[in-house]
């Protein structure tokens, strides 16, 4: 089991498991991913170098594991060979494991990724043509129980570590062939930035919409994306990412101010009625109260919008008056804000219907008059589970042995 502790949670009575920085693992080694330089430091001081050793030490290590994506210390040419052993023995570079990876006909990419401690979560690529959005868990499971998605039918186990969660977007990028190729020896910085290889699906884009709620999970997920907005890491500006929350109120403004990263809030209604029903967390925390969280959100500005995600079900949040609704209450809190109406993807038992095609429409038609962007997002990867909402995935059907075997298969052939 992963080393725990207990952290309270508004909004949630019970004491949530959060994993520590550094799990336990069978062979006393310690995994850094996840780790910022300084903690890096730490442990090499605490493993016996000098401090000035382990601070040289940390800053090359740091280099290869998250701007260059190496996963053994062989390959980390600028540390002396007879160093590389020493980092081996009592540390570890990994990966979740890829338990399953399916492609979608529409070239969207979903990995079923397992943790070293058994437990299994999804992450999703969507390719486009001006770029490619990896969309990342921050839990194994959900709470929220939101009666339109497909995870929230799942039991909370865990919350993800940050190198849990900062591993996926590692390996998307293995995944992607992202990382700059060759050695370092002879290259100048501005030849080694381009040894790169892609298949042509660039990594540009993060949004927190996974499995999970982030703000459920803050320190985990502010430590993940530190190091992904770290210009000595993963260096991905945080205008390129965003968090996706169902509105917990009281970390929103503690979102903005220590991550400062996009905002997206899972709407998906104008009413208390109706959004007590498919987003029980409005029950907690009101529509009004969730609106003035958006209106003081820092850094929210026109050329940084907070986006309201809005989930068409028919018959239930799709007439015209909720369009005018949605228009109104943006426009009384002043908000910087675009709708993203999102066709609701079925899924086996699910209590919906999605909205016609006339109806989507007709809703857009009337936010676009209003002076609010309101896209309807195509679905993708419905074919293999991986739309919004989808994320419980037809492979938690399957028995972990048939997994087994039919990777075994697949192997041979």
């Amino acid at each position: 089991m992963a080393d725990t502790q207990l952290m309270s949670i508004p909004g949630q009575i019970d004491p949530v498991p959060v994993a520590r920085d550094i799990t336990p693992r069978a062979d006393g080694r310690i995994d850094l991913i996840g780790l910022p330089k300084d903690r890096i430091r730490e442990l090499f001081e605490e493993a016996g170098l000098e401090p000035k050793q382990a601070k040289l030490r940390a800053k090359q290590v740091f280099h290869w594991l998250y701007h260059r994506g190496v996963t053994d210390f062989e390959a980390m040419t600028d540390i002396a060979k007879t160093m590389r052993p020493w980092l081996a023995e009592r540390f570890v570079i990994e990966r979740p494991d890829v338990v399953e990876a399916q492609h979608s006909v529409d070239g969207t990419r979903k990995w079923l990724l397992r943790t070293a401690d058994g437990h299994e979560f999804e992450m999703v690529f969507i390719p486009d043509a001006d770029r490619g959005t990896l969309c990342v868990s921050s839990q194994v499971g959900c709470t929220l129980n939101c009666r339109f998605c497909h995870t929230g039918t799942m039991k909370l186990v865990r919350n993800l570590t940050p190198g849990e969660i900062v591993g996926q977007v590692m390996l998307a990028r293995d995944a992607l062939g992202e990382w700059p190729k060759g050695s370092m020896a002879g290259l100048d910085e501005e030849e080694d930035s381009a040894h790169y290889t892609s298949d042509g699906r660039l990594l540009t884009n993060i949004v927190m919409m996974g499995m999970g709620e982030p703000l459920y999970n803050f320190d985990n997920v502010k430590g993940a994306l530190k190091l992904v907005m770290d210009g000595d890491g993963l260096a991905l500006s945080k205008r390129r990412i965003t968090l996706s929350t169902s509105g917990v109120v009281p970390m929103m403004d503690r979102c903005g101010e220590e991550i400062g990263v996009n905002l997206a809030v899972s709407l998906h209604a104008v009413t208390k009625e109706i959004r007590d029903e498919i987003v029980p967390l409005n029950k907690k925390y009101g529509i009004e109260e969730l609106l003035e969280a958006c209106a003081a959100y820092p850094g929210a500005s026109n050329a940084r919008r907070i986006t309201f995600e809005y989930v068409m079900l028919k018959d239930k949040n799709d007439s015209d008056e909720h369009a005018l609704e949605l228009v109104r209450l943006i426009k009384h809190y002043k908000l910087p804000a675009k709708v993203n109406l999102i066709p609701f993807n079925p899924w086996p038992g699910a209590p919906y219907e999605c909205s016609t095609p006339e109806r989507v429409r007709r809703f857009s038609e009337i936010v676009f008059e209003h002076g609010i962007s309101a896209p309807v997002r195509t679905p993708r990867g419905r074919d293999i589970d991986a739309a919004c909402g989808q994320l419980k995935t037809a492979a938690e059907k399957k028995s972990r042995a048939q997994r087994d075997r039919e990777a075994a298969e697949a192997a041979q052939a």
